[in-house]
């Protein structure tokens, strides 16, 4: 084995890695990424129409993912990079959304909200 480990290419030796391709280990964080770039594209969209529960949901997925990836046999590199990715996006859109909650424009909005509601 060792002798045969030594004489493939760099490539080989990913392609027949515990986490290489032929697994589910390489392709979960990999399809993962799609979350990452919906994050990102996400920080063009007013944070008025951002969810705060599904980002913290992101958050949460991501920081336990990260964990999970570290004890599991083998370790999975790419599952904690792209579940930091995550988390790290999920915080910087839950950021966004309480500085909006926080601001004057949020404050009188629900204001106006409240004096439109009708009594009952």
């Amino acid at each position: 084995m060792a002798a045969t480990t030594a004489s493939q290419s760099a490539l080989q030796k990913f392609i027949n890695s515990p986490a290489g391709p032929k697994t589910i280990h390489f392709w979960a964080p990999a399809m993962k990424w799609a979350l990452v770039i919906a994050g990102v594209g996400d920080l063009a969209r007013p944070a008025e129409r951002l969810s705060l529960a599904q980002n913290c949901s992101l958050v949460a997925t991501g920081l336990i993912w990260t964990r999970y990836s570290m004890v599991i046999i083998p370790k999975n590199w790419p599952l904690f990079t792209v579940n930091l990715f995550v988390a790290g996006t999920g915080l910087m859109q839950v950021g966004r959304i309480m500085n909006y909650r926080m601001s004057d424009e949020y404050k009188q909005k629900q204001a106006e909200a409240a004096a439109v509601a009708p009594s009952s």
